[in-house]
């Protein structure tokens, strides 16, 4: 009796002893986990905040009638170099369009050149001694600032890493969400709602449940590929459009919202159903005014999530053509565009210094809008939860 007492308290110890051990594993494993998070967004922030910096020269402008026809003539000879081809290019367009101004003189903060930006960073720059000497009378003579970059979120993209922005990215990204967000959400919430609470269980339904659980699991890319070979080559939509964009990421978020909103219908408990039905509803009415109102916190999680997922997709897109370079703001849901997570990948492709902080920037402005979504889902549930 003594022995068989120690051998079932030996196994105690050693239960709790490897139970102790598998909590020590699993506590570290998340901590291993919170510093690549924290070494993560330290790298982001680091690369990325400066981004939102930009330097500026104090420029005094001439709007000669010479100057309409070489925009040169119209700043000093030393600043010519060190400001943005942007800014110069830009004072022969504005006296076509205000010829009044001709005759005039004028002051005015233009953009450096993102040599100049990187230099004054403290980041190694292509300027020659000469370019730098200029740099730093002007800096001494307060002429050069680092201010805000408004341009990062005012302009589209640009060929001078100084002049690009993600306000064309931006648009894209709405209207490409807008177009998935009306596609994907009702189909994948009714097709939920038939196979949860009016489908018989037979074996085409099965069939049905099997498949959309492998398209949830699909690499992103072959829907890519898909919307390549029936959207574009098969019924003709504009290629690079939020449009197809949006019909491609559709598909691939169809899946998710079904799954989602299929465990919200389920999570509703039976004893609901029973007694709608018990006081002479009709299924449809015990769906409609019992159960989704219960389950909606749950497909409304569901599906913000899987909104946040395939906003920041890049591999379906980069197949339908949304990494175009575009400089302006598309009007329509069929005219080219490219959103974030395309405009990024082709920053990070970009030789120049200066794209490299674009590149983190996007990440940050991207990455914002993630954690705002899935907060905002978060916030739903929780008023939902409190509604119902």
């Amino acid at each position: 009796m003594s022995d068989s007492f120690d051998q079932i308290s030996q196994q105690l110890k050693r239960r709790h002893r490897k139970s102790a051990r598998l909590k020590w594993l699993s506590m570290g494993a998340l901590g291993l986990a919170g510093l690549f998070l924290l070494w993560f967004f330290t790298d982001m922030l680091i690369k990325g905040l400066p981004a939102f910096q930009q330097a500026y020269v104090e420029t005094e402008i001439s709007y000669s009638e010479e100057a309409a026809k070489d925009a040169r003539q119209a700043i000093d000879s030393d600043l010519i170099p060190i400001v943005s081809r942007t800014e110069i290019r830009s004072i022969p367009l504005l006296l076509r369009n205000e010829p009044d101004r001709i005759g005039s003189r004028e002051t005015r903060w233009l953009l450096a050149n993102s040599e100049v930006d990187q230099y004054l960073k403290g980041h190694r720059s292509k300027l020659s001694d000469k370019e730098i000497a200029t740099v730093e009378r002007l800096v001494a003579s307060g002429q050069v600032e680092q201010k805000f970059n408004s341009t990062f979120f005012t302009q589209g993209d640009s060929k001078t890493a100084e002049s690009a922005g993600i306000l064309s990215a931006v648009v894209g990204t709405i209207m490409t969400m807008i177009v998935t967000l009306a596609i994907a959400f009702p189909i994948g919430v009714m097709t939920a709602i038939y196979l949860e609470e009016f489908a018989p269980d037979n074996r085409f339904t099965q069939l049905i449940e099997i498949n959309i659980n492998n398209l949830a699991a699909i690499p992103s890319i072959l829907f890519g590929l898909l919307g390549l070979a029936i959207f574009i080559n098969f019924f003709g939509v504009p290629r690079s459009s939020p449009l197809v964009g949006g019909m491609t990421l559709a598909l691939m978020t169809l899946p998710v919202i079904i799954i989602s909103t299929r465990t919200a219908l389920r999570s509703v408990p039976e004893s609901i159903r029973h007694a709608a039905f018990g006081l002479g509803c009709s299924r449809w009415q015990v769906v409609k005014d019992h159960v989704l109102p219960l389950a909606m916190p749950g497909i409304m999680t569901g599906s913000i999530i899987g909104l946040a997922q395939a906003m920041g997709e890049t591999a379906p897109l980069i197949i339908v053509g949304m990494v175009a370079f575009i400089p302006d703001v598309g009007a329509s849901f069929t005219e080219a565009a490219t959103v974030m997570p395309a405009q990024i990948f082709t920053w990070a492709s970009e030789p120049e210094k200066a794209f490299v902080e674009k590149t983190a920037g996007g990440i940050l402005v991207l990455l914002t809008i993630l954690i705002s979504l899935n907060a905002s889902a978060v916030v739903l549930r929780k008023k939902f939860e409190r509604r119902w």
